[in-house]
């Protein structure tokens, strides 16, 4: 289900991007949306699952993970996300799967990510506060040291747990904020979840200096946008998929450079998007909005981060300039420190010109 469903001419089409996946591969990148849990890998996922067999319903066999992870509609991924999150039982588990996510990451040549953590979910769950943060920290530290990827944290509010979830995500991200948060957003579904009803946390991240990145736009239509720039001041959306029906939001997105954390495989995985063919990533582009391309809960998606960047080539008829462009686009949208971004988009320029000379 996870991938972008292929058609005799999508067959075509793919035949003659090999080089375009070929540079995709290789190509330094950042990442701005993708998730703690939803990153494990199938290896980890299914051996957290065998270390807890009798009290999960979630397979054992990696193989069984694919059909597991198919899902009916957005109500039925957070079903899903969630039985993987009860698999996160204390702070030995949170440090593998975070450092697996660097390993996987690593494969992909990402050398940033900010990475979409959700505490109030294993805190709640019985891991003490503390062990947590010193747990996804440990593993930032290693992942950095050993496998040269810098990772970043966005503390996000389940917003199906309601406000509980909300004053304790505040909380964790306020009063014990490890040194690698840089933001604070909300997730989770949309419909029946207002936005306006978070303003109160936000302010609080927001008045210690974290950056607004909540998701709207998913599965609601542009007024979640809105409510996410006005209320919550938003200084990047979470897919944005429906900000195309309004032209006032798309040229106030425009106008501001607000970018889009787009995750093109994960909105037809969620049925927010009927079908890739219809993805409005090219209206997004054509308007002159500042697009990032992301891979959202990866494995549970069957994509990464590459399969994403082809997807997006394909749909928008890249060359591997005009890819690269896409891969500066997330540099200069992330918050990372200047020198930091000079540095990788400084790689992707090298990395786009010896590929041009050979």
């Amino acid at each position: 289900m996870a991938r972008p469903h292929r058609t005799k001419e999508n067959e075509v089409l793919a035949e003659g991007k090999r080089g375009i996946e070929a540079f995709i591969a290789g190509m330094p990148k950042a990442e701005l949306h993708v998730h703690h849990v939803g990153s494990a890998s199938p290896r980890v996922v299914a051996e957290l699952a065998a270390r807890h067999e009798g009290r999960t319903r979630v397979p054992l066999d990696p193989a069984a993970l694919a059909e597991y992870f198919t899902f009916t509609d957005f109500g039925h991924f957070i079903e899903v996300y969630l039985s993987v999150v009860d698999l996160i039982r204390d702070a030995e588990d949170v440090r593998a799967l975070t450092f697996g996510v660097a390993e996987d990451m690593a494969r992909q040549n990402i050398r940033y990510a900010e990475l979409t953590v959700t505490p109030y979910s294993s805190v709640s769950r019985g891991i003490p506060d503390v062990a947590f943060m010193e747990a996804i920290e440990d593993a930032r530290v290693a992942a950095e040291k050993e496998l040269g990827v810098v990772l970043r944290w966005c503390f996000d509010i389940p917003g199906e747990a309601g406000l509980a979830a909300a004053e304790e995500t505040a909380r964790l991200a306020v009063d014990l904020a490890p040194e690698g948060l840089v933001s604070f957003g909300l997730g989770g579904p949309e419909v029946g979840v207002p936005r306006p009803q978070f303003k109160p946390y936000f302010d609080r991240a927001r008045a210690i200096g974290l950056h607004s990145v909540p998701h709207a736009g998913e599965t609601t239509g542009p007024e979640t946008v809105w409510d996410a720039l006005r209320v919550l001041g938003a200084e990047r959306i979470g897919h944005g998929t429906h900000a195309v029906k309004d032209p006032a939001l798309m040229d106030w997105l425009g106008e501001q450079r607000i970018p889009l954390e787009v995750c093109p495989t994960s909105n037809i995985a969620t049925r927010a998007v009927a079908r890739m063919e219809e993805h409005p990533i090219r209206q997004m582009v054509d308007a002159g909005l500042l697009v990032t391309v992301n891979s959202d809960d990866p494995p549970m998606f069957g994509t990464d981060l590459n399969t994403e960047y082809a997807v997006a080539a394909r749909l928008l008829d890249l060359d591997e300039s005009g890819v690269a462009a896409l891969a500066r686009n997330a540099v200069e949208a992330s918050f990372l420190d200047a020198p930091g971004k000079a540095r990788i988009i400084g790689e992707i320029d090298r990395y786009l010109a010896g590929w041009d000379r050979g």
